[in-house]
């Protein structure tokens, strides 16, 4: 697809959401359906990525930093492929998640700046559905059982690039990548952290993580934060067993 062709895509995408992101939804529809007219543009927004502009911007944005993600070690698994099938087939069912997994496909054979994308995505996405959308990002690495350096590489720059801090990021990673200080890192602390740090951290986590957040964005990727908000509760509990609080 020409560049021209992705400006006006953009355009349109803008004029459906009166959002950026609604652009980069605008631009991988003109990327797969290229020969599809514009005046269908719309129908297909809606029907393809959701009908609430917050779940548009999500799915979209989790479909093309997915494949960043995928793409990473230059090796596409098909464990990867299936966690991403699951999400959508949680969410919308086996016609609708076949649908995406098509599209994950054809946006794997496209080179979209995760840069652009991920600094779009930490403009206009809430943090708490930027930290959902992370937890997915990791989940996809390890859905083979091992993160790659490379993996973990890219998905740390598209935290950075989307505003994530690096306690939130370190935070993420230790509820995959177990470490003997993991529950401390979930909650974004060090172990000589004191008792009051510790139950100020866990507020702070918790208050930022919970489910009721991302409820905007789906039932299931509301239970998704709800197994998060679960890891963080039981790094809370471990260390307060840990320390007899």
């Amino acid at each position: 697809m020409g560049c021209f062709t992705k400006i006006v895509l953009f355009g349109l995408g803008w004029a459906f959401t009166q959002n950026p992101l609604g652009g980069i939804v605008a631009v991988v529809l003109g990327s797969i359906f290229s020969g599809r007219r514009p005046r269908v543009l719309r129908t297909e927004v809606n029907e393809t990525f959701g009908n609430t502009e917050p779940q548009r911007d999500f799915n979209v944005t989790f479909l093309v930093l997915s494949a960043a993600v995928m793409k990473a070690d230059g090796n596409v698994k098909r464990s990867e492929l299936d966690y991403v099938k699951r999400f959508f087939l949680q969410n919308f069912g086996q016609e609708q998640a076949e649908k995406y997994v098509k599209m994950l496909r054809e946006i794997l054979e496209q080179d979209y700046n995760i840069y652009e994308v991920s600094q779009q995505v930490g403009r206009y996405m809430d943090y708490s559905s930027r930290l959902q959308l992370l937890h997915y990002l990791f989940g996809i690495a390890n859905a083979d059982g091992f993160i790659s350096p490379e993996e973990l590489s890219v998905v740390n720059t598209i935290s950075d690039y989307m505003g994530v801090t690096n306690s939130d990021f370190l935070s993420v990673k230790a509820m995959f990548i177990k470490e003997t200080d993991s529950a401390y890192k979930i909650l974004g602390i060090e172990p000589t952290a004191t008792d009051e740090e510790v139950k100020r951290a866990y507020r702070e986590m918790a208050k930022k993580n919970h489910p009721d957040l991302v409820s905007n964005l789906g039932e299931d990727v509301r239970k998704a934060a709800e197994k998060k908000f679960q890891e963080i509760n039981a790094a809370y509990e471990a260390i307060k067993k840990q320390r007899g609080m």
